[in-house]
């Protein structure tokens, strides 16, 4: 592995981008290149107030920072519609993206996995950052397989923009390849509220709650004769994620594809 893996940041005021900035600022193998803001042109991170006192230079314009600066990764932490383009340029130049935001549709994810070949470099996007998570997630998968009804619960801060989360969707494709697409309920359930029954997958139902105090939280709830089964995670603190954005920081210098999903890392 490289011996100093230079970062630039896109989003570095978020509260997701100033986990990342903090623990960059930690790992000796790290060092922050430059960060992608929507204001502060030109200024350094040390100038901003709440961010660590770091001299990397602050751009509006991703193509400038991917022009000026020596980078190895880009760390998106923004919107799935930033997360897509500052992606696509990454790649364009030769920068390896490492995107930490979810909602992309598939002809998305399908561009930046063909782009991510055709330059012969890895790239990684990871519905959720959480190590943890990510078991939830696989636990699910081989629980599926045993109890096929099955219901997603996710529930995050109010902030989020996007519904259901990456985690519920991936879950819910993660337990497709298990379970046989049927539908769960009466047959002659209606809903006398539209929307009450959460949206459908194959049968499978994801309900989406947003509300202040939390952050991100996950339950999948199988059913059986006479039996339940719930497996749950909760992230309580940003920090959460930081072990998987290291590990993806690390790992994407050995790829030479686009990998979704952190499960594809974990040993």
């Amino acid at each position: 592995m490289k011996d100093n893996i230079r970062i630039i940041v896109a989003g570095p005021r978020g509260k997701m981008g100033m986990e990342a900035l903090k623990m960059i600022d930690k790992q000796s193998k790290f060092s922050l290149a430059a960060c992608i803001d929507r204001k502060n042109d030109g200024q350094k991170v040390s100038d901003i107030d709440g961010l660590p006192d770091l001299d990397a230079p602050i751009y509006t314009n991703p193509e400038n920072a991917l022009m000026e600066t020596e980078a190895d990764v880009l760390l998106d932490l923004t919107t799935p519609e930033y997360g897509y383009k500052h992606g696509k340029l990454a790649l364009e130049y030769g920068v390896r993206p490492v995107i930490g935001t979810t909602g992309f549709s598939q002809d998305q994810l399908d561009e930046l996995t063909r782009l991510a070949e055709e330059k012969g470099i890895g790239a990684v996007i990871a519905p959720n950052f959480a190590v943890g998570a990510v078991l939830m997630m696989q636990f699910s998968k081989w629980a599926a397989k045993h109890f096929p009804d099955v219901e997603i619960i996710e529930k995050h801060h109010d902030q989020k923009l996007d519904a259901p989360s990456g985690t519920a969707v991936k879950t819910a494709q993660l337990i497709q390849e298990a379970r046989e697409p049927h539908h769960q309920g009466h047959e002659e359930e209606e809903e006398t509220l539209k929307g009450a029954r959460g949206a459908d997958i194959d049968g499978m139902k994801i309900h989406s709650m947003r509300l202040p105090g939390l952050i991100a939280h996950q339950e999948v709830v199988f059913g059986g004769l006479g039996q339940t089964l719930t497996i749950k995670h909760d992230s309580h603190h940003r920090e959460s994620f930081m072990s998987g954005v290291k590990l993806s920081a690390e790992k994407v210098m050995d790829l030479d594809v686009l990998v979704y999903g952190l499960e594809h890392l974990l040993d």
